[in-house]
């Protein structure tokens, strides 16, 4: 049976709750340096059981935060953090190039029967200080089951071209570094996760092997620290409006992320004035599924 999520609203952040347990905190405004390209991101996501489900400021990668919208090479920007991979040189280096991504405001926040949602418009800002994309993102919590222990997130986002030139968005492999095609919506697993199995909708079992592949869903099934059981997180590529299909980065070594990927290894290219729409829906499960299970769910929650 359904059960209807709370949604609590500050100046800084939004809180997702079932009953006691806070299952989602969205930061609008982090206190982050530039290196890391602030930006809106969620952090905890956490099972019904309050159980984690992300990471926040790990020590390998201090830009990995939660679940956030990103990109890592747009027209020579980095939107998501870091050192830029840089073709010529084969390397990461340390570029004055990273942007940030701001809340700018609400358009619609709204609480209804069995779910919980919020519409916000959003500024992707150059290192320079200029203007390149204006977003218009939303957030909807819904399928909140404690019976089946289970709740779902949908994500949809218009990105719009305002720079008043063409953008090329890409990844590290569009410049070259095989297997390293993340962009767009990329969640970062706890460090409990570490080896986790990884199942896609072809059949395909592995990191290695779903890596920059298509597939209608892909699922990590991972281990708790300090508390006994797992979890199992389940990723729906979804739709683009781009030329681009959505093919998957994950990893569960060195350690677990997700991310469908609108541009994993073709570059996008977006016109003046130009409006790329994306749409990806994530089921949080408060056990390790087996693959049976995961089989059922990628059916009963297909977009």
């Amino acid at each position: 049976m359904s059960e209807n999520p709370t949604l609590r609203r500050d100046d800084d952040e939004l809180t997702v709750s079932v009953g006691e347990v806070v299952i989602a905190r969205y930061v609008l405004r982090p206190q982050a340096p530039q290196v890391e390209a602030p930006k809106p991101y969620f952090h905890p996501l956490n099972t019904l059981s309050g159980a984690p489900l992300t990471a926040v400021r790990p020590w390998d990668h201090r830009w990995h935060k939660g679940l956030q919208m990103t990109w890592s090479h747009v027209s020579g920007q980095n939107f998501w953090g870091g050192p830029t991979y840089v073709g010529d040189s084969g390397e990461y280096e340390w570029l004055d190039n990273v942007g940030s991504i701001r809340h700018q405001e609400f358009a619609e926040v709204t609480e209804r029967p069995g779910e919980v949602a919020f519409t916000e418009r959003l500024t992707w800002v150059s290192s320079r200080g200029h203007d390149w994309l204006s977003e218009t993102r939303t957030h909807r919590v819904h399928s909140v089951d404690p019976g089946r222990g289970l709740w779902a997130l949908d994500f949809t986002t218009a990105l719009t071209n305002v720079r008043g030139e063409q953008l090329a968005l890409g990844s590290p492999t569009t410049h070259g570094r095989p297997a390293a095609g993340y962009a767009g919506l990329f969640w970062r697993g706890p460090r409990s996760w570490t080896g986790c199995r990884v199942l896609t909708s072809s059949g395909i079992s592995g990191d290695t092997e779903a890596m920059g592949t298509e597939a209608e869903w892909i699922a990590l099934v991972g281990r708790h620290d300090e508390i006994d059981g797992g979890a199992t997180v389940l990723g729906f590529s979804g739709t683009t409006s781009g030329t681009v299909p959505v093919k998957w980065f994950v990893r569960s070594e060195p350690f677990p992320v997700l991310c469908p990927s609108p541009s994993f290894d073709r570059t996008l290219f977006l016109e003046p004035a130009a409006t790329l729409e994306l749409a990806h829906r994530l089921v949080f499960v408060d056990r390790m599924c087996d693959t049976e299970e995961i089989t059922e769910l990628g059916r009963g929650f297909a977009p």
